[in-house]
């Protein structure tokens, strides 16, 4: 009895039903994908360019503490932060000598890793400490500052910590002030000023009820310590609501 032939191959689907549903399927997925970025390319690639900041000045309420504060958006640091009500800390970021925020206009200062002095960061925080850096200098600064002093920039004068001391390395900056506490400030020096960071020195002072305001900035501003100093009381100043 013959049996019966198989099928030729030549004569067989070379796609099966299921598997041409599957292969459609996927052509359709691959090409909502496309479609999905190719709308979204203008936002991802803005989203990217931003890399975290924001250009917008909605005014924000912070408060912290026994103080409010209200600030634009854009010199908020981190996004995280952005938002009306309590906190413990707030993050800012200011363009030097101008005091603004991030926006189209001042986005290759914030992107621009090559120069340090553009930038000033500031964390704004509720006092642990009675006394702030100036506060600090003669009961607890001095007794681990050397003897000797140098010459500084801009009438500071400058006081190397003890090898010994858990400052050793640092560099302690003073200058006295009529009828106010002595500026302090302390730095960690680069050794060129290729190496300089916008975290080079570092001071903080007290403001509204109970905020401690720390500042860092490169070193190649120490020159101009006072106009920083004295534009950083007023900028904080004026955003503390009463």
């Amino acid at each position: 009895m013959n049996e019966p032939l198989s099928p030729q191959p030549e004569l067989a689907p070379l796609l099966s039903p299921r598997l041409a549903y599957m292969v459609i399927a996927a052509v359709g997925l691959l090409a909502t994908l496309v479609l999905a970025i190719s709308l979204s390319t203008p936002w991802l690639g803005e989203k990217l360019a931003r890399a975290g900041h924001t250009s917008s000045r909605e005014s924000l309420d912070i408060f912290i503490g026994q103080d409010h504060l209200r600030l634009p958006a854009n010199v908020i640091r981190f996004d995280s932060q952005r938002a009306t009500g309590v906190a413990e800390r707030v993050d800012l970021y200011l363009t030097w000598p101008t005091l603004e925020g991030y926006s189209d206009a001042t986005r290759h200062v914030f992107n621009d890793v090559d120069q340090p002095e553009r930038l000033i960061f500031i964390q704004i925080s509720q006092s642990t400490m009675s006394r702030d850096m100036s506060g600090r200098l003669e009961p607890i600064y001095r007794h681990i500052l050397e003897e000797s002093a140098q010459l500084g920039p801009a009438g500071l004068t400058k006081y190397d910590a003890k090898p010994s001391s858990s400052y050793a390395g640092e560099a302690f900056f003073a200058a006295a002030r009529p009828g106010r506490p002595p500026f302090a400030l302390r730095c960690l020096l680069p050794g060129s000023p290729a190496t300089s960071t916008s975290a080079d020195c570092q001071r903080d002072f007290h403001a509204g009820k109970d905020l401690s305001i720390l500042y860092r900035f490169s070193a190649k501003l120490l020159p101009e310590w006072q106009a920083i100093d004295a534009s950083l009381e007023s900028f904080i100043r004026d955003r503390l609501v009463p």
